[in-house]
């Protein structure tokens, strides 16, 4: 049996539209970026269903979104792209994108959510909880319902995924709750589609913290393992371009769930084209930010120290975050607005020309990688309970073996 592809993909938002794409729909944007996407030897694109854009009341799906994602699948499938579409997004680059119905005057914004907004703009009300709420789950069901049944045939889904980093949107009450809830999403697609695999967008969080969302948990109710990952954003990284942290996540996490991962997010936001790396300071969210900003130059260095490593875990693919640096116009709206690193995170630049790390995945690309039985693991002395006992410490120790090793 020859070796299976090693998966090479992005995370996409348009550039001239980021999270208003749904709602602002362009066909001939997409074909165009997914040219460029293609051109560069990608084979995944991972795209968001907004989910105020998508359930305009918790009884209804949009039809003209549903049509808009039947386009994106059929341009998809003349470039020879397939999709891992993601469900109930929710969490996005800062804020918490929020159905209208979902909102109530008497919840209180829980305080790890940055920002909501709903409606295009940024408000002052909670919201229910989707792991537990009646309504809302109810809602994610018809949602899953209708999609999957309309295009569970469609050659170009390659995934379904059931969330974006779903605990910064909220919090199950407890790990069991969790799992239950991924279960029951899960079923839901499978009545309709028994042969397209699943998976749940996770990330570092849910390796370091018990948040209702453990990483053995989620994996061993879905068919697909991801992570997400940026040493940029964990003190406990050998700086903002540890090429060993974001592998090390992916062993980690097999160590924990006993399956390949596929690297869902990684990557990181540049400098201006000529620009040192530098660190970016402003208020963000009504509370100070500090940013590393990547020199274009560093960043396409830490690409090419990344990627193989990847491979030497034992990898099934990784998938960069993201497709687009935002055109300028978007810089006065969510999130380019508060979350101003956000804007600079693409593989092309504003006016759609390439990043240097863009080219070093398409010369990757080019070389034919293939999955690899791990060369570098992660060995736990713990039970995954045990581990989520002290999760942020057990992440550090096992961090300090990996690299002695």
């Amino acid at each position: 049996m020859s070796p299976e592809p090693f998966v090479l993909g992005v995370n996409y938002w348009p550039r001239r539209k980021a999270m208003y794409w749904w709602s602002d729909f362009d066909p001939g944007e997409v074909r165009d970026e997914f040219d460029v996407i293609r051109h560069l030897g990608l084979t995944l694109v991972r795209i968001f269903l907004l989910w105020e854009d998508w359930q305009p009341s918790p009884t209804t799906v949009d039809p003209q979104a549903l049509d808009h994602l039947e386009q994106v699948c059929d341009i998809a499938l003349e470039r020879g792209l397939q999709l891992d579409v993601t469900f109930f997004t929710g969490h996005m680059s800062g804020p918490s994108w929020v159905p209208g119905w979902m909102l109530r005057s008497g919840l209180t914004v829980p305080a790890r959510v940055r920002q909501v907004v709903s409606g295009g703009r940024a408000v002052d009300r909670g919201y229910v909880n989707p792991f537990t709420e009646p309504t809302a789950l109810g809602a994610a069901e018809l949602l899953l319902h209708t999609v999957v049944l309309r295009f569970k045939d469609h050659p170009a889904v390659g995934l379904w995924n059931l969330g974006n980093e779903p605990d910064l949107f909220a919090w199950p009450p407890s790990a069991n709750e969790g799992r239950s809830w991924v279960r029951r999403m899960a079923a839901t697609i499978r009545e309709i589609d028994p042969d397209q695999p699943i998976t749940c967008g996770l990330h570092m969080a849910n390796l370091v913290q018990d948040n209702g969302l453990r990483v053995n948990d989620v994996f061993a109710e879905v068919d697909t393992a991801v992570m997400h990952g940026y040493p940029m954003y964990a003190d406990w990284a050998m700086g903002p371009l540890d090429p060993d942290f974001v592998p090390f996540l992916c062993a980690l996490t097999s160590a924990l769930c006993d399956k390949p991962i596929l690297m869902e997010e990684f990557g990181g936001c540049t400098a201006a084209p000529g620009q040192s790396s530098f660190v970016k300071e402003w208020m963000s969210y009504g509370k100070p930010r500090r940013q590393f900003m990547a020199s274009e130059e560093d960043l396409a260095v830490y690409f090419e120290r990344v990627l193989p490593k990847l491979v030497d875990v034992g990898a099934s693919g990784a998938l960069v975050w993201c497709y687009a640096d935002y055109v300028p116009e978007m810089y006065d709206r969510p999130p380019c607005d508060e979350s101003w690193h956000e804007r600079y995170f693409g593989l092309v630049r504003p006016d759609g020309t390439l990043k240097p790390h863009a080219e070093v995945l398409r010369r990757f690309a080019a070389t034919g990688p293939v999955i690899q039985p791990p060369r570098r693991r992660v060995t736990l002395d713990l039970t995954p309970e045990e581990y989520y006992r002290d999760p942020l410490t057990n992440a550090r120790r096992a961090y300090e073996a990996y690299r002695r090793a």
